[in-house]
């Protein structure tokens, strides 16, 4: 299984979409807990409305999302903490749900994961894919 990351610190809509389409990636699989942004573009609905102009899906798995608390470790630079308080997150019924289904969803077509964090090495999305997608052969765009 092939997949992706891409954060879009940084970045324009333009930018992400046109990173996707060079990737040939159809499907943005978007981990935020919550899909809004101060950045224009970025929240769920102006987000999957320019992706679906471009032939991309969107979906939203909600339960894959960093708490707040990781999130605000992440903010402070503590990535370790970020990571141990997201793991423990995925042990959660819903989480472990949403990562089954990702695999489906992983499988089924070429797919990326979205979040803010450019760097993969200080986003949740290095976590769940460690922990749920151990086997995938993963790019990180925009790294």
């Amino acid at each position: 299984m092939r997949l992706f990351t891409i954060g879009y610190e940084g970045a324009t809509q333009a930018d992400l979409v046109a990173a996707l389409e060079r990737a040939s990636v159809r499907r943005l699989v978007d981990v935020r807990q919550l899909p809004l942004s101060r950045r224009p573009g970025f929240s769920k609905t102006p987000l999957r409305l320019a992706l679906a102009e471009h032939g991309i899906d969107y979906i939203h798995l909600r339960a894959l999302g960093t708490p707040p608390a990781g999130r605000e470790a992440a903010r402070r630079g503590r990535y370790e903490e970020m990571a141990t308080i997201y793991r423990a997150t995925l042990a959660h019924p819903d989480a472990l749900a949403a990562a089954a289904r990702l695999r489906d969803l992983a499988a089924d077509m070429p797919s990326a994961l979205l979040c803010f964090e450019r760097e993969p090495a200080h986003c949740h999305r290095k976590v769940l894919i460690d922990e749920a997608l151990p086997d995938a052969e993963v790019e990180h765009l925009f790294a």
